[in-house]
């Protein structure tokens, strides 16, 4: 197991670094550049920007000089949000969109795996026709298609819920329902063809043949093994939901991640952007190490260590 854990950390450092290189890189080699405006900028004035942003040495020092920074903690100034840095930004904004992503990955994933085990151990029934019919209706239509028929009914028809903002914990739940509205379609989807294979396997005759109940059978034999390949999708899902959605979280006007992340492209704002890249990239790594290692929860003949 600790061979295991020191690998996949030695691969999340590299992996991490080949991100932020191909990031810095591929950002200050785009055209133009973080001061670039319609009226140019005097040139005193655009050296004093440059040496304050540590962005007047070569492309190399300036490469060197932020590692080193990055291994301090630092992750700069933003060249957008003047006087702000990174650190403060990415603060402000990961818990609002943590948060949202967070209910959106619960709705998510306990209604997907259970739509998808009720389908598949009603199969051919209406229950399985109708849900899988809801999940094709879900994949199909955007999310922001879906944010505003939901305000429409349920903030402006029916004044429930608020219509946007993040002011109350009444202010999550359309912005959770739409984000995890085509999650939901995709896991109960991959639970029932999961299920379905599961169930038409030896042990789970077996089972049945000992006498145990339908209920048991599912529960104590099926579903684990059903739920093996729903892990696996769960943890860049994770990861991409804990991040924000960019479309949601302009539908409701929530101060979250997306916002930072499309305004640093449009601003060249490459420490912003490089910032929110290591936190989405670190994300998708450490959850998918999680997703290893609950695979010998889910299935004992799984060994990581091997």
């Amino acid at each position: 197991m600790l061979a295991f854990l020191v690998r996949r950390l030695t691969g999340l450092l590299v992996v991490l670094w080949c991100v932020i290189t191909l990031t810095f890189f591929l950002v200050r080699l785009a055209p133009g550049g973080p001061f670039s405006r319609e009226r140019k900028i005097p040139p005193a004035i655009e050296k004093q920007l440059l040496a304050r942003y540590k962005l007047d040495g070569t492309l190399w020092q300036q490469y060197t000089d932020y590692l080193g920074d990055l291994l301090k903690g630092d992750l700069r100034l933003s060249t957008k949000y003047r006087d702000r840095s990174v650190n403060e930004l990415i603060a402000d904004g990961l818990p609002v969109s943590g948060l949202l992503g967070f209910t959106a990955f619960l709705i998510a994933t306990g209604s997907g795996i259970a739509l998808g085990c009720a389908a598949a151990w009603r199969q051919h029934s209406f229950l399985d026709r109708a849900s899988m019919l809801g999940a094709l209706t879900l994949i199909s239509v955007p999310s922001f298609v879906i944010g505003p028929l939901l305000v429409l009914v349920f903030a402006l028809r029916l004044p429930w819920l608020p219509v946007g903002g993040w002011n109350s914990p009444a202010s999550v739940i359309l912005p959770a329902l739409t984000l995890a509205g085509p999650y939901t379609a995709y896991i109960a989807r991959l639970t029932r063809s999961s299920m379905l294979e599961v169930l038409s396997q030896d042990f789970i005759r077996t089972a049945r043949a000992k006498g145990l109940t339908e209920t048991a059978v599912a529960t104590r034999h099926a579903l684990k093994i059903a739920l093996l390949p729903v892990v696996s999708f769960l943890g860049p899902l994770a990861a991409n939901l804990l991040t924000g959605s960019i479309v949601v979280e302009s539908i409701f006007n929530i101060p979250g991640m997306g916002g930072y992340f499309v305004n640093s492209i449009l601003n060249r704002d490459v420490f912003l952007l490089s910032g929110v890249v290591i936190v989405y990239c670190t994300l998708l790594v450490g959850l998918n190490l999680l997703v290893d290692l609950s695979y010998t929860l889910l299935d004992r003949r799984i060994q990581v260590y091997e």
